[in-house]
């Protein structure tokens, strides 16, 4: 099976990079991937009909142009979809996300997945992947997170780890947001066990790949997501 993988920033296609062996095995096996990064989330364009440019790559403007050269494309088993719901009413957002899809006869093909409210969510899901990066951590913060909540993620998270926490990231300004969203991937990414994350939105990430594969879920021991 192979599979396209759309991700609305290139922090989250690189800790997608270090997860997707764990999900659904390498590339020695049967399923292959790709994962195309944007430059940021964007809107969904009204009546189906982007209006931006493709080469400013921004992902819901692009997302109904995109769905239907997918579905006109051999070899394409399966498109993932990875966003952040930020401060969207995640029911809602995926109604809208699933209509484009069946605007663009994608239905069948298209797995919409948010991270809640931002990816971050899913290193704080896993506290000893985080520990093993960063062993410095300030407890203090981190137990003050609860899990998948809508409180700024990547601040707490930054609060938790950064020196000078996000304040010191966002006084910085660009392009050191990016580059330190991009440090957690590669440093806590390889640490992350998906059977064991306790972020439900991760969770339903990790069953969903693997019910496109045909893996089995997780038992009922680990957190169901």
């Amino acid at each position: 099976m192979h599979i396209e993988i759309l991700t609305e920033d290139s922090s989250t296609q690189r800790l997608l990079g270090h997860l997707l062996p764990k999900l659904i095995g390498t590339f020695a096996e049967p399923h292959t991937w790709r994962c195309h990064a944007y430059r940021s989330i964007g809107r969904l364009p009204s009546g189906m009909s982007p209006k931006s440019d493709p080469s400013k790559r921004i992902l819901l403007d692009q997302l109904p142009r995109l769905l239907r050269g997918y579905v006109k494309t051999p070899g394409i088993d399966a498109i993932v979809v990875v966003l952040d719901s930020d401060s969207r009413e995640c029911i809602a957002f995926l109604s809208q996300l699933k209509a484009v899809a069946a605007s663009c006869a994608a239905s069948d093909l298209v797995l919409f997945r948010l991270a809640i409210e931002e990816t971050e969510a899913w290193y704080l899901g896993d506290k000893p992947a985080l520990l093993r990066a960063y062993p410095r951590a300030r407890m203090q913060v981190l137990d003050r997170y609860s899990q998948d909540s809508v409180c700024g993620t990547w601040e707490l998270l930054a609060d938790a780890i950064h020196d000078g926490g996000a304040r010191a990231v966002q006084r910085a300004g660009w392009p050191l947001p990016g580059e330190v969203k991009h440090e957690w991937a590669d440093r806590i990414g390889p640490h992350l066990d998906p059977d064991t994350n306790h972020s439900p939105s991760f969770g339903k990430l990790r069953d969903g790949m693997r019910r496109l594969v045909g893996m089995q879920p997780p038992s009922a021991s680990t957190p169901a997501g």
